[in-house]
């Protein structure tokens, strides 16, 4: 699963010339195009480091890359824009929930939100760790060393605190190394692999997948050939957050969806094409989730003879990964610390510095990435616990989506009143197709994530299924824990008044 980057709009300055010759700003106009719309969704969702996993379906993978897209990632945007514009108020999904089922309900999916991406911090840096090993001369022993739990835990810990410390000094110290990070470790290496892969297969070199379309749709009477596919879906989770732009576009009616599809076959693409380039060169017995991606550069280079190209790449890739980890240390606890300051969290999980940043929750936040992280040490192999930290989080933050896509369709049935600027299309049958969809394929995805893979070796299932099964009790448990807690005095006043209230309160008060 890849996080995504920090969105930023995109505002137009107009000049103009008084009478007198002298230039001036005029009010900006805060509108967005199509395209650009559509690039800022495929820059917030696209990542490369889970696509080894997926390239041991073979031509199948794309079939599921699709299936995802159809029945995921469209209703994910359509139903979050007709959220955001209906409820634009602080508190995003903590809101959204909230409206249709309590604030109970609502602080659970905040949480989810925020405790998944804290989950997600180990596995792509092990990513990291594993880029900086590719670095090396000599491939057999950078292999050696990215498979040594040892150091993939000295890295992960180092690089994470270090994105802490940077967060602490506030957003501006890490502005460069976001704008730079998103660009060389992943726009750039999309392309590149993309590129190489396509050239690879049409000058004639024999490949190590099957391109036959009987391989393109899976036998799905086998759970195993789809558990580890249950992954794919969180690929294009974040769409959500390009929802808060739907009131900058200048027809949303319009605009809004055609720039999702194109963002959807962008996206789509890169991930189809980038998964069958690295089955070109890496048959589907020597997959490695945690490796693949730099050993298939590595390759790729080595034919077109440019084999120094691969240290460079390792470079960008593990920069890319440190400029999302530093972006999103200090994004998605942003959204807690809004709602926990509303009276939901203790008075010392609310504490922040002079640059206003939140010290308590990004300490807890750490902790808690500091003892997932060990998890490297303890399972048997780096694989293992990367593969079941991997399937925590997509548990975790698809609970999240099926609250949110429940919540869409009861309040288009409760809240009919209530105006949005983008609607789902259809009426109130569309909502319950597009959200309909959205649940079920979350629902099912959230119970294959509990079946070991066959394709990846995880020790014993029944430790597996266990650790998976403690984890969502426990991550779950928690939130519920800590909202029976609250006290009238954990609400900071002044943050307080500023939340406005739900409204079902409204409605509540004489």
């Amino acid at each position: 699963m890849k996080m995504p980057v920090k969105l930023n709009l995109i505002v137009s300055m107009n000049k103009t010339t008084n009478k007198d010759g002298i230039s001036r700003q005029a009010v900006p106009a805060a509108t967005l195009g199509v395209f650009t719309l559509a690039m800022i969704n495929v820059a917030a969702i696209v990542s490369l480091r889970g696509l080894p996993a997926e390239t041991t379906y073979g031509l199948s993978s794309a079939f599921y890359y699709l299936f995802a897209a159809i029945f995921f990632l469209v209703p994910v945007s359509l139903v979050a824009a007709e959220l955001t514009t209906g409820w634009p108020q602080k508190g995003g999904v903590f809101r959204w929930v909230g409206e249709a089922f309590g604030t109970r309900l609502g602080f659970l999916a905040i949480w989810l939100q925020w405790i998944q991406t804290t989950i997600w911090f180990p596995t792509v840096l092990t990513f990291a760790a594993v880029s900086i090993a590719f670095v090396g001369p000599n491939q057999s022993w950078d292999s050696a060393l990215a498979s040594n739990s040892h150091y993939v835990l000295i890295v992960v810990l180092v690089v994470y605190w270090l994105a802490t410390l940077l967060n602490l000094r506030g957003m501006s110290t890490s502005g460069a190394i976001t704008k730079w990070g998103g660009l060389l470790g992943t726009v750039v290496p999309a392309a590149l692999l993309v590129l190489m892969g396509m050239i690879y297969w049409g000058m004639g070199n024999p490949v190590d997948i099957s391109l036959q379309a009987k391989d393109f749709v899976p036998d799905l009477s086998k759970f195993s050939n789809i558990v580890l596919a249950a992954s794919i879906f969180l690929f294009y989770a974040g769409m959500e957050m390009s929802a808060v732009h739907v009131k900058d576009v200048r027809n949303p009616g319009r605009d809004y969806p055609m720039a999702i599809a194109v963002a959807a076959v962008m996206t789509v693409c890169i991930f189809v094409f980038g998964t069958l380039a690295i089955g070109f060169i890496i048959p589907s017995k020597d997959i490695n989730l945690v490796q693949s991606l730099l050993v298939a550069f590595d390759r790729l280079f080595a034919y077109f003879e440019v084999p120094w190209l691969g240290n460079v790449l390792a470079i960008f890739l593990a920069f890319g990964v440190l400029a999302q980890v530093v972006a999103w240390v200090g994004g998605p606890s942003k959204g807690l610390l809004q709602v926990g300051t509303a009276g939901y969290l203790p008075r010392f999980l609310q504490r922040t510095n002079s640059h206003g940043v939140q010290v308590g929750i990004l300490l807890l936040q750490g902790c808690i990435v500091t003892l997932l992280s060990i998890l490297f040490v303890v399972l048997p192999s780096v694989q293992t616990a990367y593969q079941i930290i991997s399937q925590l989080t997509i548990i975790l933050y698809l609970i999240m989506y099926l609250l949110m896509f429940a919540a869409a369709i009861y309040l288009r049935h409760r809240e009919p009143q209530v105006v949005r600027s983008f609607r789902v299309p259809g009426g109130n049958v569309g909502m319950w197709i597009v959200a309909g969809l959205g649940f079920l394929s979350s629902l099912l995805a959230l119970i294959f994530s509990f079946i070991p893979p066959s394709q990846i070796p995880v020790g014993s299932p029944a430790v597996y299924v266990g650790i998976l099964i403690v984890g969502t009790i426990i991550f779950v448990g928690i939130p519920m824990l800590v909202y029976a807690m609250r006290k009238p005095s954990w609400a900071n006043p002044s943050a307080l008044a500023e939340f406005e209230p739900f409204g079902w309160e409204k409605k509540e008060k004489p």
